[in-house]
This record gives C-alpha cells, structure tokens and sequence, in this order.
C-alpha cells in the first residue's frame, strides 16, 4: 500500500509538471540568424541588385518602413568598411524578423552553425526532394524513441520493489513520454507559430478551388 501511494504520488507529480511544460511557450528555433541562412543569402542578394524586394518577404508588414530605412542607410554608406555596415544591417534585419516570430535574438551566428535537420530541410527545397531529408528525421526519432522506451520498460518491470526503483521508473517515465509527446504534437503542428490553423485553411482553400472547378 505505502508503494502504491508512492507511485500515485509520483504520477501525480508528473502529471502537475507536464502540463506546466506544455503551458510554457517554446522559442521559435531556426538558422534565420546565421551568417549563411536564407534571411542574410536574400540580404546579400538585395543589396548586390540594389533591390530591397527579396528580404521584405521576411519581415511583418507593419515592420517594412524600419527595414527600409536601414537597407537605404547600406547602399548610400560610404564607409571605408563596407563589410561591418553590411552585418550591422543584416543583425537589424535579423532582430526585426525574429521579434515578428515571437523569438529573441542573440546576434548572428557564423555560417554552419545549424542543425543537420535544418541543413537537410534546406537541401530538400533545392534538390526538389524530401527522401533524404525524412530518412535523416525518422531514423534518429526511432533510434530516441526505442532508447527512452526500452529504459521505462526496465525500470517498470521493478518500479513498485522499492521506493528508489520506483523513483528510478518515474524519471525514466517523464523523459520517455515527454518526448513521445513532443514529438507528436510538432508531427502534427499543434501550437507552431500557428502551422496548425494554416494547413487547415490551405487545404480548405485547395478543396474549395477544386469544388469550383467542377
């Protein structure tokens, strides 16, 4: 009985922390603030062509004056150091699309400082495939599920035998189904800088198009 209260008790401290987990918002993650990320490509791209019309793509409408006024400061420089003005734009241009995204910003990295998943998805776009691209996802997802699962099971097969086995189960509990949960909810794009709600109206809109055509 004094073990079953204990595991109830511990269940119920897991509950309590999981739903304080996934009430706290997580920053938005990405390589938009790296020297060779697709925001600074299109910057550099902008400023070569003497053409803003690339980076404003990234940038909220109601941002679009701050960033213009700071690309027309870049090409009217006539500094001796044209290099510094430039990453002093692009660190402005990277900071305003952030804030837009609801993240903060640090500074720009150096280029390669991504994630192979974020250099992978990148790649998938250029080469016109996500094969290679879902491989490298699926893989390493299987390969943390299985690792995490087969620990909980362990752990579950001794976790009412003493207090510390038990408590020995319930850490490996927590980190096995927060991560199965996790996983699931950005494999369905819940709560994603609104992914969710904007594949439904994508795919409401296509249905509509096509009922349209008939």
């Amino acid at each position: 009985m004094r073990y079953t209260h204990i595991f109830k008790t511990g269940m119920l401290a897991v509950s309590v922390f999981t739903v304080l987990f996934l009430a706290t918002p997580r920053e938005a993650a990405a390589h938009c603030d790296t020297l060779d990320g697709p925001v600074i490509q299109d910057a550099r791209m902008a400023i070569e062509g003497k053409d803003i019309t690339p980076i404003l793509k990234w940038v909220k409408p109601k941002d679009e004056k701050a960033v213009r006024a700071a690309f027309n400061k870049v090409l009217s420089s006539k500094s001796k150091n044209q290099e510094e003005t430039e990453h002093k734009f692009f660190a402005t241009l990277v900071k305003i699309h952030r804030a837009g995204e609801g993240a903060s910003f640090t500074g720009l990295k150096p280029a390669g400082a991504v994630e192979p998943a974020v250099a992978a998805a990148d790649k998938a776009l250029t080469s016109g495939s996500a094969d290679a691209l879902v491989k490298l996802v699926t893989d390493d997802v299987s390969a943390g599920i299985k690792t995490r699962y087969e620990h909980a099971a362990t752990t579950y097969k001794h976790k009412d035998e003493s207090v510390a086995q038990g408590r020995e189960f319930v850490e490996a509990y927590v980190a096995y189904t927060h991560y199965v949960e996790r996983l699931h909810q950005d494999a369905t794009a819940k709560g994603a800088h609104g992914e969710h709600g904007k594949v439904e109206k994508h795919n409401a809109h296509k249905k509509e198009s096509a009922h349209s055509t008939h």
